[in-house]
């Protein structure tokens, strides 16, 4: 009897130890409820806001500017890997070993500096680029995401070897949409505003990930001056209809992802105007050149289906229409590439691939 009531004693003690530790456990999953359950990323606007003299750092990480110099080993030129929206992007690795990229620009101190930083960071989808921290010292502004080592698609592109099939292409484009759906279902919304073939990078296995989303917003807190549309030089990318409206909005970010999808099926630059061979809208010189065997990538020839190749046109045509409201949202993109690289899959492997020409012609139009 005696036995039996230590024992009973002890699995009471371990079954009111249990409660009590499922009791903690959910009640951080209560404070952790705001957490997207198939990315695992933060609303950014549940960021706790960084107190002065706090020893617990919540947000990105602030890097002193000696961190960084070592990285980079003075910001040597031998590392420097680009120029983009922010200024120049140097690849740098860390005292534990981490590599990073790392964007520096000049400016001073700001506050709406940090805020919009501490905002973008808590951002986090696996189809978006991560911001990890930011450094303000000696005259700089600096912000320091995770470097994917396969560069941009720009690479993989223009006049490039890379051998990348259709199913890849679309699989690129659905990475890329789903990061740019993720910024849409935020609230508020994100919008890109800056969306081009040279911001979707991918990492070791060709994941797609949209990089510098929120850039033109910061830029715009900090400067106080329209980076939108502050270039003159010709932009492919820019929908047409900012030039009346000038409010950029989700449907920008849709007519720029069409774009895109004209670089992927062509594997030509959309700001190239001799490879497009037109001073006219994208929209028209496409109507025009649906019919001809020059608008597929040369590199696609075999690999892809006749339905497969029309869908995906399709679906272009339908991102860069007039007026913006024909387009569809980012969602509903993303949701349609899936589909269309679900049937491409079933249709290789039962018939193969081996498509040489398409001819398309304006019956694109009509549907």
């Amino acid at each position: 009897m005696l036995f039996a009531a230590i024992i009973g004693g002890i699995v009471g003690a371990i079954s009111l130890l249990g409660i009590f530790i499922f009791g903690f456990y959910m009640s951080q999953c209560r404070k952790l409820s705001n957490r997207d359950s198939e990315t695992g990323s933060s609303n950014p606007s549940a960021v706790v806001e960084m107190k002065k003299g706090s020893t617990t750092q919540l947000g990105p990480r602030q890097f002193r500017i000696e961190e960084l110099e070592q990285a980079t080993r003075d910001f040597d030129e031998s590392n420097l890997i680009g120029c983009g929206t922010f200024g120049l992007v140097y690849k740098g690795m860390l005292c534990d070993g981490t590599i990073v990229a790392i964007k520096r620009r000049n400016g001073y101190p700001r506050q709406e500096f940090i805020e919009e930083v501490a905002y973008l960071s808590a951002i986090c989808h696996r189809n978006l680029v991560t911001l990890v921290g930011y450094c303000q010292e000696r005259g700089f502004q600096m912000l320091v995401y995770e470097y994917l080592p396969n560069d941009s698609m720009c690479s993989h592109l223009y006049e490039s070897k890379t051998k990348l099939e259709f199913k890849q292409r679309i699989s690129i484009a659905i990475g890329a949409a789903k990061g740019l759906c993720h910024l849409h279902g935020l609230q508020p919304p994100v919008v890109h505003g800056n969306f081009k073939t040279a911001n979707v990078l991918v990492d070791e296995n060709f994941i797609a990930k949209v990089a510098d989303a929120g850039i033109l917003k910061l830029l715009d807190k900090i400067e106080q001056h329209n980076y939108s549309f502050g270039s003159t030089s010709f932009n492919a990318f820019k929908d047409p209809e900012l030039e009346e409206v000038n409010i950029l909005n989700e449907m920008s970010d849709v007519y720029s992802f069409g774009i895109f999808i004209l670089e992927l099926i062509s594997g030509k630059e959309a700001n190239n105007k001799e490879a497009f061979g037109s001073n006219d809208t994208i929209f028209h010189w496409v109507q025009e050149h649906l019919s001809l065997n020059d608008l597929i990538d040369h590199r696609l020839v075999g690999n892809f289906t006749a339905e497969g190749m029309r869908d995906v046109m399709k679906l272009m045509i339908k991102c860069i229409s007039f007026p913006e409201k024909e387009r569809p949202k980012m969602e509903n993109v993303a949701m349609e590439l899936d589909q269309i690289l679900e049937m491409e899959i079933t249709r290789t492997t039962v018939m193969g691939e081996g498509t040489a020409t398409v001819t398309l012609g304006s019956k694109l139009f009509t549907n």
